[in-house]
């Protein structure tokens, strides 16, 4: 082959942190080795960043998240087309949706080399048993056709061949991608407007039921603390709820709305909170354990990859909020507690989860060759850390 393998990276929506963990890989990888081409279904703010970046982007329109027969069997049809015409020797599908339909077509189209990568699931704990079946009949069904699964996080790798969704010899593990930013709590909390002693409790991503935000504003309301604001950064379709249900328990909060500087306004925060019902590894948590902010963090999927209890952060139950402000209190309480896991969590975290690390695991997967231990820097996956000094003090 004398050009350069094609590849396609398909995804649903060009948003969050799914959606910047598949363009962050695709402008990491070097272009004279592979020719990347993103395909989505719609993008706003990350959509331009590509543009500005000079990665090539197709809109498909039809590609939605929402199942709709219509509209997925023409979205189907138009990329089966596209990768037709495109010549892709490699199609890296990501998310459900964009998994399903991409993997698909892929087939259709003939392409030799089909990747996925698993942000997460579709199915979880808090669905009916006959949907989350349906989910998972799918996902195996898929993952018959599937040459590499990139699973974000361990947690989910360990998912993914526990439900058997693919071969195991065919899960990989891969990490997020978080570029250093600018730690300067002063400037975060004039830039959200916020008075320089604030108490903060904050949370960043879309106010979408994954992200259980509702959860967050009870748990604030939870602290009785009339001191405390909490700040949520990220938009989506369940703001008028939070809004509702932060007047309706007397919470003081403030929804920042969706802001490009996301990660250099979380310093801002004394505690940073991760209420979801479920998730991958999100971005939000690896970047304000970057920033040495303490982190309280629901206990799903491959969050304990990052957050070990009692040793980088505190993990609680999902869907309870009352355990979640028993969290949120404690490190509120004990300033030194709160310190020494987020030391701890920055030194974790820094230097093992770069744009460099995720693109050698990029470019093995779509080769076709094992990951390395020395390509990936696998201590993002549980190296040693060292625990705070409230934990040393006990041996």
């Amino acid at each position: 082959m004398n050009r350069p393998p094609r590849v396609a990276t398909v995804i649903t929506r060009l948003e969050g942190g799914a959606g910047a963990m598949a363009l962050r890989g695709a402008l990491a990888l070097d272009r004279r080795e592979f020719d990347v081409t993103v395909i989505t279904g719609s993008g706003g703010r990350l959509l331009r960043d590509a543009a500005a970046a000079g990665a090539a982007c197709v809109l498909e329109p039809s590609l939605r998240a929402p199942i709709a027969p219509a509209d997925d069997l023409r979205a189907l049809l138009r990329l089966t087309a596209l990768l037709r015409r495109g010549s892709f020797d490699v199609v890296h599908t990501h998310c459900a949706k964009a998994g399903a339909l991409g993997r698909v077509a892929a087939v259709r189209a003939g392409v030799r080399r089909i990747v996925h990568s698993y942000h997460g699931f579709p199915f979880h704990e808090f669905q009916r048993a006959p949907r989350r079946r349906t989910y998972l009949a799918v996902e195996r069904a898929l993952g018959r056709v599937t040459d590499v699964a990139l699973c974000v996080g361990t947690g989910v790798a360990v998912e993914a061949v526990r439900r058997g969704l693919i071969a195991p010899d065919r899960v990989r593990t891969t990490g997020v991608a978080v570029p250093p930013v600018p730690v300067d709590p002063k400037r975060a909390r004039r830039e959200l407007g916020l008075p320089a002693a604030a108490v903060v409790v904050g949370a960043v991503g879309r106010l979408v039921y994954q992200k259980a935000p509702e959860d967050w504003v009870a748990a604030l309301a939870a602290l009785r603390r009339p001191d405390v604001t909490g700040v949520w950064i990220g938009d989506g379709e369940r703001a008028a709820r939070v809004r509702a249900a932060a007047a309706r328990l007397g919470a003081r909060v403030v929804l920042a709305g969706d802001r490009t500087d996301a990660p250099e306004l979380v310093p801002a925060f004394d505690v940073f909170v991760q209420p979801s019902h479920y998730e991958g590894l999100p971005l939000a948590v690896v970047e304000a354990m970057s920033a040495g902010v303490p982190v309280v963090a629901t206990a799903v999927n491959a969050i304990g990859d990052v957050v070990v209890p009692g040793v980088t952060g505190l993990l609680v139950p999902p869907a309870r909020p009352d355990l979640l402000a028993s969290a949120v209190s404690r490190l509120l309480a004990d300033p030194e507690l709160a310190a020494g896991l987020a030391t701890a969590a920055r030194r974790r975290v820094l230097g093992a989860h770069t744009a460099a690390a995720l693109a050698a695991d990029l470019a093995a997967a779509y080769r076709g060759e094992p990951v390395t231990a020395a390509a990936t820097g696998s201590d993002r996956f549980g190296g040693p850390v060292e625990p705070p000094r409230h934990i040393r003090d006990l041996r």
